[in-house]
């Protein structure tokens, strides 16, 4: 089951030619991808989310508004990470959070979801506008991917020498 599990998981190993680099370093270049480019923040994890580092990327999807009901969509996608040394391994839990807001002030809650585990999320919203030539054309309103976060992540610990493994149940 171990290439299948890893296949399920996300797991991914670096090549054999990467020298692993210390902890250390490795922290540093993962919270060196924080930048005002970067749509999601890298930071140090607090004690109750079990980890030492957490991805984190909070989305709140455009609103639709009639004449007193307003609706919209926040989600927060994380991706919680311990680093490993002995193993030189990064374990990873996906985590995903929404709510559908519904009604006029204050607004109330008419679904939620949570999900953990390996996932990819894709997520848009399009409208429809007059082009230039006067016809109708759909355009991307919104648009969220959670591999524009994850494969940076990823990428930085493959490069680093080190091992990302995607958990299921816990870190």
């Amino acid at each position: 089951m171990g290439r299948f599990w890893d296949k399920y998981t996300g797991t991914r190993y670096p090549g054999s030619e990467v020298m692993p680099l210390p902890s250390t370093h490795l922290r540093t270049a993962l919270l060196a991808l924080n930048g005002p480019d970067v749509p999601f923040v890298v930071r140090d994890a607090r004690s109750a989310e079990k980890a030492d580092l957490v991805a984190e990327w909070r989305i709140r999807e455009p609103t639709w508004q009639t004449f007193f009901v307003r609706n919209g969509l926040d989600r927060q996608f994380r991706i919680r990470m311990r680093l490993v040394p002995q193993k030189r391994e990064v374990r990873t839990l996906d985590e995903q959070w929404e709510v559908t807001w519904v009604g006029t002030t204050p607004k109330v809650a008419t679904s939620g979801a949570y999900g953990r585990g390996p996932m990819t999320t894709v997520s848009k919203r399009w409208t429809s506008e007059q082009g230039p030539d006067g016809r109708r054309r759909r355009i991307q309103a919104f648009g969220f991917d959670s591999r524009e976060m994850k494969n940076p992540l990823r990428d930085t610990v493959l490069g680093a020498g080190w091992i990302w493994r995607g958990v299921v149940f816990r870190l």
